[in-house]
């Protein structure tokens, strides 16, 4: 059920004109393509220098409070940006996309990154005050960071996974391939 709605979802969009011209335009595609991947750099580069910071291994004499702060809105920029453009990639081929393995393993990724995220936030506020000049944060907290990192690093492999086709539906998927890659029937004209 799920899946069909997924598919039908996607085939509503990819009906669109506005859609099609993006994924056939030859350059739009690209530097959208580009955007999504140079603020995935921009934000996850400062993400993880905060949490290379609450494990100890970057900037340790600096309050972690304040490297938090003076790199959150450029970061949440970062974001943004990032999560539009990825809009604008699934919007261009939503049936395909909709359909990959690698983008729904990505998806609940990205789910489990802001929930970690959310947590991560909430519990440094609550604390930094006992521990904000040492070189490393309490263990809850660095455990919220390396959670971070090992997210992000699964969730741009993901990304970098979409691309290709091993689990496509066109490709005949049985089982659960089938299942967990979003195969419905009536998908003959993707």
């Amino acid at each position: 059920m799920l899946n069909e709605a997924v598919y039908n979802f996607g085939v509503w969009l990819d009906s669109m004109e506005s859609s099609t011209l993006l994924h056939e335009s030859f350059y739009m595609y690209n530097w959208v393509e580009t955007t999504h991947v140079l603020f995935l750099m921009v934000s996850l580069g400062m993400l993880f220098l905060v949490d290379l910071r609450m494990l100890g291994y970057a900037f340790p004499n600096i309050p972690a409070s304040k490297i938090a702060s003076k790199l959150q809105l450029p970061m949440l920029i970062g974001f943004s940006v990032m999560f539009i453009t990825g809009f604008l990639l699934f919007y261009a081929i939503p049936v395909r996309t909709g359909q990959s393995l690698w983008f729904r393993i990505k998806v609940v990724l990205l789910v489990c990154a802001a929930v970690n995220a959310y947590l991560f936030h909430k519990r440094m506020n609550e604390s930094v005050s006992t521990w904000d000049n040492e070189p490393r944060a309490p263990k809850r907290l660095r455990n919220g960071a390396l959670m971070s990192i090992l997210f992000w690093i699964t969730i741009v492999v993901c990304g970098r996974f979409i691309a290709y086709d091993w689990f496509d539906c066109k490709h005949g998927q049985t089982g659960i391939m089938s299942v967990l890659s979003g195969c419905v029937a009536d998908q003959t004209q993707f």
